[in-house]
């Protein structure tokens, strides 16, 4: 008979991730000398309390406390009865003070009958990867970082949520000249680090081409043979809209790249969905781009938004849409009231009811003033 027959308690300290379970009543039973390792809370700081007292304080990069029964992934998984585990990192809060980057996951327990009796987490601290991807946000950052356009004419207004600490939505605006703005809005496949570099490869396009936004297609084209050239055989591409407005004419000129219908929201709450189709930048080389062109009056907006405002999954299964976003502006008084981007956030995180939303989110408005 082998000698190895040791207790499962011994075999999880010996585990180098943290690891603490919970009865039902998300009261702590065990915890690891890994998990008091990485936080400095040691089993007789924290047994018998609840795991959602002040002790580790979970939440996400924005400061969101994941605390809550909604949006704690050891309560989610206790209630689902599946393993819940959460793709972005987290943050705790150690006995010192200190907040510790983590990558987390968590279970359901049964028991012989089984009966859901707890949970279990694991949890690792990833400060090396954090600081590696706080660098590369930085660096993201610089080409997002750009004032608005100040025209009196003209009221611009954007809203940015990466997924991660980094993120795969590219949007800039650039004057054309005194009358006319540029713009760009992208969304590349994927999210997190890889689509984050991509990201690099079109501000420096947009930067080099943005001018030929004077013709919305041409500029589509350019940019899409010049993805193709750098990317050549990999596989990855950006969905897109991209246009010209003009302040001293009213007009709005888009060209599609298979992104999301902008709205064109009027003051008396019509609403028009411009169709503008065509083919993600990067799959193939020679497509062709259309134009179409709008009129807009005083007291208009355009809203222009990458697919993760829209695709959004609350608890029931049911999808946000289209007409599910417009709703949620519609119950903020929007256009007559100002949009808030940080209340839309909210709302969305709201009606996913989900620790985090599954996709980085992008909304740019522009609004002609009356």
């Amino acid at each position: 008979m082998s000698d190895l027959l040791v207790s499962s308690e011994v075999i999880l300290d010996c585990i180098n991730e943290g690891v603490y379970v919970c009865d039902r009543d998300r009261r702590i039973v065990y915890w690891s000398k890994s998990a008091a390792r990485i936080t400095g809370w040691e089993s007789s700081d924290v047994l018998g309390r609840m795991c959602l007292e002040d002790i580790l304080c979970h939440e996400d990069k924005d400061g969101h406390r994941l605390c809550g029964e909604e949006h704690c992934p050891l309560h989610r998984a206790m209630v689902t009865g599946s393993d819940t585990r959460v793709p972005i990192i987290v943050f705790a809060r150690g006995k010192n003070n200190r907040k510790i980057p983590m990558q987390v996951a968590a279970s359901p327990i049964r028991n012989d009958a089984g009966e859901i009796i707890g949970g279990v987490e694991t949890f690792r601290d990833v400060s090396p990867m954090l600081r590696d991807l706080e660098r590369a946000q930085k660096i993201q950052a610089q080409s997002l970082e750009q004032d608005l356009p100040d025209d009196p004419r003209l009221g611009f207004s954007k809203f940015f949520m990466p997924h991660d600490i980094v993120g795969g939505d590219y949007y800039a605006i650039r004057q054309l000249d005194e009358d006319r703005y540029g713009f760009l809005l992208a969304d590349m496949e994927g999210h997190g680090v890889s689509a984050a570099l991509y990201t690099m490869h079109l501000s420096a396009l947009f930067s080099r081409y943005y001018m030929l936004l004077e013709n919305p297609a041409r500029f589509a084209a350019k940019v899409n043979r010049e993805l193709i050239r750098i990317f050549g055989s990999v596989v990855t591409f950006a969905t897109a809209i991209c246009g010209v407005i003009d302040a001293r004419l009213g007009s709005l000129r888009l060209t599609g790249a298979g992104g999301p219908t902008p709205l064109i929201v009027h003051s008396d709450w019509t609403v028009e969905k411009p169709k503008a189709p065509g083919t993600p930048f990067g799959l193939m080389e020679k497509v062709p781009y259309d134009e179409v062109a709008l009129q807009l009056e005083p007291g208009d907006s355009m809203l222009l938004f990458s697919d993760g405002a829209v695709e959004i999954q609350n608890a029931g299964g049911e999808w946000l849409g289209i007409d599910g976003l417009l709703q949620i502006l519609k119950s903020h008084n929007y256009p007559e009231a100002p949009l808030r981007m940080d209340m839309l956030g909210n709302e969305l995180l709201k009606f996913s009811n989900d620790i985090r939303l599954p996709d980085d989110i992008t909304l740019i408005e522009v609004r002609f003033a009356k």
